[in-house]
């Protein structure tokens, strides 16, 4: 046993009392351990070990097929009264839902050990941090939580022997079966329970369940902000580190954003940038009265197809020892993995995701498209050296962003905290012809929260407001972002990928007070010549095009605003009615 905390040890007997394991092991997070969970994953094949010269550590794994995504439509939030969790979530009554997976859970682990998972999520000893428990009979899910997590008998010493305070995860592979797939959470209790799945996403519950579902809710209970938010360090050639947050819908190059490469025009001057982390940010009011992050996780849960030496070199880096591989291609002559988008020499010799020979010629996609890896933070070449400091760093910006052919220029700043929030609440992506349904149609995705977001929209969007006025005139600038617009045949204008680094400059300019800008009906713009531009094949006139604020497809935009807004009935704050009032008026003029 490995803690006397009675509260835990209360819970995990009602566990094993639901679902009767045939033995218990309770994860100590030793490398012994480990290494004997490993042996035993491999042994039944749910792991095959990969080549220990080329990938030292790694492991490929393959889901049921059934199961390869997060499914939105079976995640519900089962919050006492069903407005509580808003018109963008799915509710369930948690009388009903613990009752519907009770049966489900009930004997559901028979002839199966059930694993105890202490975890931690954020550095031990920072006062940011929160413990989970998470109990589960997958070992794919013990050795992926070792790399997300700070997991082991340290999670239990953060917690200590009376604390009440940390979230219950129970989780069973049950029979994978689909029609039975839920993954319920319970804000109010502290409690998230997944069946019939075995796919990252849905399973390793300190992620999106606990990180952001739970911890939405734990941070406007408690005077916090759980983000779906990478955060990047940018130093200068003095040395002097500044931190942006930032939010993004997936497909935005959020994790490309989180790993940047400086241009070498910048590099050569001394410049760099730190990853802190690419996907969350739990961010609270330090002792100064500045807004403070950490990064909760312990490693990266990464897109495999399209991550390659010039897409993201920093993150295909990280992959090369200790990674866990998700439904990609298996190299066989070589015991090494493929995916498309990596290089241009897919294996000839290979089996598919599902496991099955696999010909790189026939036109068939040979890794899963959300095929994934999960890689330790600590292999990351640029990860920062704040990464696991318990009082996370200091966010002189948060800079929002999306998907927009015509619409968002290439950045601009908002007035104000306020309007900052509205800003965030109206993110909005076109569809690409990658997403199901039609292409070019508007998503709106309110600070990149929309499925993440555990409580009512409108009370998010409060609470955003609230930590404003809070943080006063110590609050961090806001931005938005879009590295997407292109011209009249489609093509992308703007370079992307490391050049994205020339915005952010005029953004830290812009928090220093060192850099102008021009007012616009939608917020401050950049002067054009105030975006270096020093080695692109772009001139002064296409950064102007980039900036250009087009009042008839925002006038259009507003018209979608308006159409959002309204779900959110009387729960909408007042000041966001005003923001968008404010907006038409200005377009109007």
């Amino acid at each position: 046993m490995l803690t006397n905390n009675k509260n835990v040890l209360k819970w995990v007997d009602e566990m094993v009392a639901l679902t009767k394991p045939d033995q218990v092991v309770w994860i100590d997070g030793s490398e012994e351990q480990l290494n004997d969970l490993r042996a035993q994953a491999e042994a039944s094949g749910e792991m095959l070990k990969l080549n220990q010269e080329k990938l030292p550590g790694c492991y490929l794994h393959r889901t049921a097929v059934n199961d390869v995504a997060r499914v939105e439509g079976r995640t519900f939030i089962c919050s006492r009264k069903e407005e509580d969790a808003g018109p963008t979530n799915n509710w369930m009554d948690p009388k009903e839902a613990y009752a519907k997976l009770g049966e489900i859970f009930e004997g559901s682990m028979k002839g199966r050990t059930m694993y105890v998972i202490p975890y931690c999520m954020g550095p031990i000893g920072s006062p940011f941090s929160k413990v989970g428990v998470e109990v589960t009979d997958s070992i794919y899910v013990v050795l992926n939580m070792d790399i997300m997590t700070r997991m082991g008998k340290a999670a239990f010493d953060q917690l200590g022997d009376e604390s009440n305070d940390f979230v219950r995860g129970l989780h069973s592979k049950a029979e994978l079966d689909d029609q039975k797939r839920y993954i319920c959470h319970f804000p109010e209790d502290n409690t998230i329970w997944s069946v019939n799945s075995g796919y990252g996403g849905n399973v390793l519950l300190g992620k999106k369940c606990f990180a952001l579902r739970i911890a939405s809710y734990q941070g406007k209970q408690e005077g916090w902000m759980a983000e779906h938010m990478l955060i990047l360090g940018l130093e200068n050639p003095q040395g002097d580190v500044k931190y942006i947050a930032a939010a993004f819908p997936s497909a935005c190059g959020k994790t490309n954003l989180a790993m940047l490469i400086p241009p070498e025009f910048y590099s050569k001057q001394g410049y760099k940038v730190w990853t802190v982390g690419d996907d969350i940010a739990w961010m609270r009011i330090g002792d100064d009265g500045r807004l403070w992050a950490i990064n909760p996780e312990n490693g990266f849960f990464g897109v495999a197809p399209g991550t390659n030496v010039k897409s993201n070199p920093n993150a295909l880096e990280s992959t090369k020892k200790g990674t866990i591989f998700t439904n990609v291609v298996h190299d066989l002559d070589n015991n090494t993995v493929w995916w498309e988008g990596l290089d241009k020499n897919p294996p000839k010799n290979a089996l598919n995701w599902k496991g099955e020979k696999w010909d790189c010629e026939a036109g068939e996609k040979g890794a899963h498209p959300n095929s994934r890896f999960t890689a330790p933070a600590e292999n990351c070449p640029c990860i920062s050296s704040e990464f696991s400091n318990p009082q996370g760093v200091p966010i002189s910006a948060i800079v929002f962003g999306g998907r927009r052919a015509k619409t968002a220029p290439l950045v601009y700043q908002s007035y104000d905290w306020e309007h900052g929030v509205f800003v965030g609440s109206i993110m909005a992506s076109e569809t690409t012809a990658a997403a199901a349904g039609a292409v070019g149609v508007v998503r709106r995705d309110p600070m990149a929260m929309l499925p993440f977001c555990g409580y009512h929209m409108g009370d998010y969007f409060q609470h955003w407001l609230e930590m404003g006025r809070k943080l006063g005139d110590k609050a961090p600038k806001i931005f938005n972002v879009n590295w997407f617009r292109t011209d009249d045949e489609g093509h992308f204008i703007w370079p992307g990928f490391g050049d994205n680094m020339r915005v952010l400059m005029w953004i830290l300019d812009r928090c220093e007070g060192k850099a102008d800008a021009v007012e616009t009906p939608i917020g401050y713009e950049p002067k054009a010549e105030d975006i270096n531009i020093e080695g692109l094949d772009i001139d002064l006139g296409t950064v102007k095009g980039l900036l250009e604020v087009d009042k008839d497809l925002w006038k259009e935009d507003a018209a979608g605003i308006t159409e959002f807004y309204a779900k959110f009935g009387d729960k909408l704050p007042k000041e966001l009615k005003d923001q968008l009032a404010a907006l038409k008026e200005r377009l109007d003029k």
